[in-house]
């Protein structure tokens, strides 16, 4: 690990000499890329000189603990000692974790669909929760949002909204959200005040585009149509909206939140690559099924990964066992509790699954 970490540490150091040289500081895309790929390793290089640093302060404390010592002083030096050794070995832990490979997805912007599941119009409703906590986590991250497409029920919910968000490492903090979540509580129609458990599945998917995945035009059929969705009479009068077929596998993307027939197209087709980019991904790692099926499950009660308890103001996530007492303030997109601890359990797999390869 240390001679790697010696690489790292050289080629920070000459990324810093080529920034600094006047030749290279006149082509800007160089800098940037530079700037990018040092920025990339700041991290890694300040925690190995810690570790460099204490690792020497250590060895020097070590020195000190010998026969004829001065007792008082010996007794000092392996206080210090214990306390440092501690230090490297948290240091050391932390430098396993910033060298685990990186999910080269982790930096894109999401297309996340959240569909309706088990519950009737209760599904719908939370569904629309589910969508306003995401939008509001991504508001807190100075994220943009934009809706791509939405089938709306009669009672203020979504059999599905399908949305995109755009930010420096979106993906990293959303993919941890695919799947069933359950929500139980009073539905607002339920006269005798019983309560229900409806679930609603959410897919998150990197956003790709057309050099990661290529889309053959003869391989997908549009159709253009008029939008039921905001704009009333202009929409319908200007076929805007756009369904675009896969035809190889019958895949459907629909997109009809732009005016512009455009702008829908290029939307739908963006939805269309993430969709098969994750299903390919999903084949190479063996996993059964498509891709949203084996992300999301079937949408029964049974397969939850995340519960909100309205009665009990409780939200718990089933996968890490974490529970907080603050409903409202979770569905208000203060995600961050279980999204540090969901991506600290990653973290721990991995280095496992390198420990049992070493």
């Amino acid at each position: 690990m240390l001679e790697r970490l010696a690489k790292v540490e050289e080629r920070y150091e000459e990324l810093t000499r080529l920034m600094a040289d006047p030749e290279v500081a006149q082509d800007y895309e160089r800098v940037a890329e530079y700037a990018k790929e040092r920025a990339d390793l700041e991290d890694i290089v300040g925690a190995y000189r810690t570790y460099r640093d204490t690792a020497e302060e250590l060895e020097g404390t070590s020195s000190l603990l010998t026969d004829d010592a001065d007792p008082e002083l010996r007794e000092l030096a392996e206080g210090e000692v214990v306390q440092l050794q501690g230090r490297l070995d948290e240091l050391e832990l932390q430098l396993h974790r910033l060298l685990l490979p990186k999910d080269p997805r982790d930096a894109k912007d999401v297309i996340i669909e959240i569909r309706a599941g088990a519950g009737g119009d209760e599904a719908g409703l939370f569904g629309a929760d589910l969508y306003r906590m995401y939008t509001r986590y991504a508001e807190r991250q100075r994220w943009k949002t934009e809706l791509l497409s939405a089938h709306a029920t009669g009672v203020g919910g979504y059999k599905e909204v399908i949305f995109g968000i755009q930010g420096r490492g979106a993906y990293s903090r959303f993919k941890f959200e695919s799947g069933v979540h359950r929500v139980q509580r009073v539905p607002i129609t339920e006269s005798s005040g019983r309560i229900h458990t409806s679930t609603a599945t959410v897919a998150v998917l990197p956003e790709v585009d057309d050099v990661e995945v290529h889309v053959d035009p003869k391989d997908i059929e549009i159709e253009v149509y008029g939008s039921s969705g905001p704009g009333g009479q202009h929409m319908q009068k200007n076929a805007t909206a756009v369904r675009i077929t896969y035809k190889p596998t019958g895949m459907v993307v629909a997109c009809e939140s732009e005016r512009s027939q455009t702008q829908n197209k290029l939307r739908a087709m963006a939805i269309l690559r993430a969709r098969l980019y994750e299903q390919e991904r999903q084949k190479q790692e063996a996993e059964v099924a498509a891709a949203r099926r084996s992300q999301v499950g079937t949408g029964e009660r049974s397969e939850k990964i995340r519960t909100y308890n309205f009665p009990q103001n409780r939200v718990t996530d089933h996968r890490i066992g974490l529970t907080v007492h603050r409903l409202p303030d979770v569905l208000d997109g203060n995600l961050d509790s279980f999204i540090e601890d969901l991506a600290a359990q990653e973290q721990a797999q991995a280095l496992e699954a390198i420990g049992e390869t070493e």
